[in-house]
């Protein structure tokens, strides 16, 4: 299950993580260590593109800022956009990879999702950024940048407002990288984004949860379930062969106890598989009277692939079993189906295609692949 690390580039190092002293360098560059605020605060709060934005630096600070580390290590290979005002970045990596994030706008929430690896080693069988396996982790540094790039996409006056690392990979197969990424987001300094308002999805790894109930259990916890029982699950979720339901309840009903924050169980509802009545009663059963929402997401189908959609009338029975059942259950609502917004699509689609920078919705060709799209609603409000 574990994915392998990739060294910085042999270039310069990356201002945007953590693993850089910027304290250290600030004070072999005979800057006094105050300046280090002042840089953050034009990267984290002002959105600065270069260092030559931070005008109120020593134009000597910024030439040599500029020759000895870098802001950004990726690239924007494409930017879409949809008419609900979602916007999609795939952005190239320094070593030649490809990742994607979201940006999602709903009210006045502006919600982002995040990736965390390369790829991804689950195996989720609807889900296409596991099809070609998991490439490496992403470093803390990657997993900052997204989330200024995509705050860049904001106008001045507006700033992000909620997280959901729910884009490519298994994020507590990467948490030494990915926490303290999150809780740079949380600084006041920087993005000032609440704990409370960053959600943390996975197919649900017992000992990495465990570990995040010790270390850090203030996130919201996401575990896409999809099936009730094992031998349904493992098809769908093949890593679950060596984990098990049960395993994956248990592990989160220690985080909920530890952390108060309700349970999210995410299940794609896909047609003659895990819609039945059958279905929604071993769920209802499963979960008991837990302090949880169910999002149930009505699968979409994909033309060449073995998977249904839901009738309307079966994923009403199934809704309606589980709400008699005293149940939390809501309908994920999709967000940017037309531009490849779940995670691993645009990646797929650019590996085939020539890279385009802005390209609209309506460029796309008619028959690509739609799988699950990004929604907000695993995001808590508030």
């Amino acid at each position: 299950m574990t994915a392998p690390d990739i060294p910085a580039p042999n270039s310069r190092p990356h201002l945007l993580d953590p693993a850089f002293d910027l304290p250290a360098w600030l004070k072999a560059a005979g800057q006094p260590a105050w300046r280090g605020k002042s840089i953050r605060g034009w990267l984290h709060g002002r959105r600065a593109e270069s260092f030559a934005d931070m005008t109120d630096l020593p134009a000597s600070l910024r030439t040599r800022l500029e020759a000895e580390t870098a802001i950004w290590t990726t690239s924007v290979a494409r930017h879409q956009q949809a008419d609900d005002g979602t916007e999609k970045l795939l952005l190239e990596l320094h070593d030649g990879q490809r990742i994607e994030c979201v940006l999602l706008r709903d009210g006045i929430r502006r919600t982002v999702c995040i990736s965390s690896q390369v790829g991804c080693a689950m195996g989720c069988v609807f889900c296409a950024s596991g099809l070609d396996g998991v490439v490496r982790n992403l470093t803390t540094g990657e997993i900052i940048e997204q989330l200024l790039r995509l705050a860049r996409l904001l106008p001045a006056d507006e700033r992000l407002s909620h997280i959901v690392v729910m884009g490519m990979g298994e994020p507590l197969a990467n948490l030494d990288r990915l926490l303290p990424a999150l809780a740079a987001a949380q600084e006041p300094d920087g993005l000032g984004i609440s704990q409370r308002r960053i959600t943390i999805s996975t197919v649900g790894l017992p000992q990495a949860i465990d570990r995040l109930s010790t270390e850090n259990p203030g996130y919201h916890l996401a575990v896409s379930l999809h099936a009730a029982e094992d031998p349904l699950r493992t098809q769908l979720v093949p890593v679950n062969k060596s984990i098990g339901v049960d395993a994956v309840l248990a592990a989160a009903d220690r985080y909920w106890q530890v952390s108060g924050r309700r349970l999210t169980f995410e299940y794609v509802l896909l047609g003659n598989l895990n819609d039945s009545p059958d279905h929604a009663r071993a769920l209802a059963t499963l979960l008991g009277r837990r302090a949880a929402l169910v999002n149930v997401i009505p699968y979409n189908a994909v033309a060449g692939l073995p998977w249904e959609e839901p009738s309307d009338r079966s994923r009403e029975r199934f809704l309606e079993i589980l709400r008699t059942a005293e149940v939390n259950v809501q309908v994920r609502r999709r967000k940017g189906s037309r531009i490849d917004a779940a995670c691993g699509q645009l990646r797929r689609l650019a590996a085939q295609q020539p890279v385009t920078i802005g390209n609209r919705p309506s460029d796309r060709p008619k028959d690509e692949h739609r799988q699950q799209h990004h929604s907000e609603d695993a995001a808590e409000p508030g």
